[in-house]
């Protein structure tokens, strides 16, 4: 099978373990679905899924610029008959009415301009496409009639330095550290108040540090393609702080399933429900699996925590989603990790042409800084 083929059969395979096409049976066969960030880490799996899911008379829509994978080719978009690819900007009222007039009955809403140090290197820009693209969405959403609007807000982002663990939905910060936590913090509130005041059927989901097939590695982008891009190239592995911190790394897969079921559940509307693991890893132990798995023989280098870095450790509470919409993780760790190597290597040469590691800018773990890093080894 050829690297497309391969994830289509891994998506389609987790339906099947999942349960999740025979638990949503009719409700999306024949719609029509936007997807905004469809070519992202998620979405670019979310519409696989919806592209078996709406069937043959259905129509998954993708509107994304392709940011995350730095490039005009939409490669990490699989090419189904069903899917439709937009290249455009949630900004962008032309964009968006071309996709708005195919007439989606759900809107999956997962562009951003991600993530933490972008938005405070690119403060307005990250507020433009955060806030305001998202803005303008609700508003085309409002104007159509939508059965359902899902937004893809941020576990990570709102809940402050220091919140009592498990993280519950309730226990939400005021005190932020970047734009892009404000932006999230803001988009739930937007449709919150496009709920109550509307009556447009809003979903807000919370993602937990998502891992697996389709997030392209970069400057902004999360720590595990960025680990597994850096020990492919034998290149040290930078940790930021003292590597005992910890995450609720939540595959890809399962925050499919999690999206799917918001979608599908009117018990979520007018909610804001975690999307994770429920289970924490240190980055210590991270570092070591990935090291383990590509034989990756160069250092490990210790550098500051980031100025906004302040979550010593991440876990979030899943029993709302689980009482809500039926959530339930499936992939332990270590299988959801060993098919993000594989996608790794399945893509290897499309990786490594966009892999984006730019100097100059604030971001706080690049290549080129690493040599003027202590240098350890983990033990």
């Amino acid at each position: 099978m050829n690297a497309y083929e391969k994830r289509i059969a891994l998506v389609y395979e987790y339906l099947e373990r999942s349960y999740l096409e025979e638990e949503v049976a009719g409700y999306y066969s024949g719609r029509t679905v936007l997807v905004t960030g469809g070519a992202g880490a998620i979405g670019s799996n979310l519409i696989i899924a919806l592209s078996r899911l709406v069937g043959d008379n259905g129509k998954v829509l993708v509107l994304d610029n392709l940011s995350a994978i730095k490039t005009r080719d939409p490669w990490n978009v699989t090419p189904l008959p069903n899917i439709m690819f937009v290249l455009g900007d949630v900004r962008n009222d032309v964009d968006l009415k071309r996709v708005f007039k195919e007439e989606p009955s759900i809107v999956f809403h997962l562009a951003a301009f991600f993530a933490n140090q972008n938005s405070v290197d690119y403060t307005e820009t990250s507020a433009e496409v955060d806030v305001i693209g998202h803005i303008k969405l609700l508003e085309y959403s409002k104007i159509i009639g939508l059965d359902k609007f899902i937004y893809a807000s941020s576990g990570c982002a709102i809940y402050g330095s220091y919140p009592e663990l498990p993280l519950k939905e309730e226990f939400v910060s005021m005190h932020l550290t970047t734009p892009y936590q404000i932006n999230k913090m803001a988009g739930e509130m937007y449709c919150n108040f496009y709920n109550h005041h509307y009556d447009l059927p809003t979903v807000n989901c919370r993602f937990f540090n998502s891992y697996g097939p389709g997030e392209v590695p970069g400057q902004y982008r999360n720590v595990i393609p960025n680990f597994i891009y850096w020990a492919m190239k034998g290149i040290p592995l930078p940790i930021t702080g003292t590597g005992e911190e910890t995450r609720d790394f939540t595959y890809v897969l399962d925050l499919v399933q999690g999206l799917v079921k918001a979608g599908f559940y009117s018990t979520a509307i007018g909610e804001s429900l975690n999307l994770a693991s429920g289970r924490e890893i240190k980055i210590r132990d991270l570092v070591e699996k990935v090291i383990e798995a590509t034989g990756n023989k160069a250092d490990i280098i210790f550098k500051e925590r980031r100025k906004w870095d302040t979550k010593p450790r991440l876990l979030a509470s899943i029993d709302k989603a689980r009482q809500l919409i039926g959530y339930e993780p499936i992939v332990d760790f270590d299988e959801g990790f060993q098919s993000n190597i594989e996608w790794f290597e399945d893509n290897w040469e499309k990786i490594e042409e966009v892999a984006d590691f730019p100097p100059g800018m604030s971001s706080a773990v690049r290549c080129g800084e690493m040599l003027q890093c202590s240098v350890g080894v983990l033990k």
